[in-house]
């Protein structure tokens, strides 16, 4: 009875563990900006449901793969990033490519 109970109090948790991991590699406001930007040049070529989730899956990547400062970096409107670092985002986003 008591593992029961246990289990009903950790199990929320653990659950909750990814999205605080994920939230924390986002600078504020960057994923915002980064689905907005997203949607608007995906949305040229498919239709704007499809365009979303293209951006959400490509937000799920990055957040999985990038730290903080390399989503920084990706995202600096004053600064372009290292060749390496958009390989690699092109590379993590490569699985949520969006077709008509």
């Amino acid at each position: 009875m008591r593992m029961t109970h246990l289990l009903a109090l950790v199990a929320p948790m653990a659950m909750l563990l990814p999205l605080s991991a994920q939230a924390e590699s986002w600078p504020a406001g960057a994923k915002e900006a980064y689905m907005k930007d997203c949607t608007a040049a995906a949305s040229q070529s498919v239709d704007q449901k499809t365009a979303q989730q293209h951006c959400a899956c490509g937000a799920d990547k990055i957040s999985e793969k990038f730290s903080t400062a390399e989503i920084k970096e990706l995202m600096s409107k004053t600064k372009m990033p290292s060749v390496e670092l958009r390989t690699k985002a092109l590379d993590a986003i490569q699985a949520c490519r969006a077709t008509k």
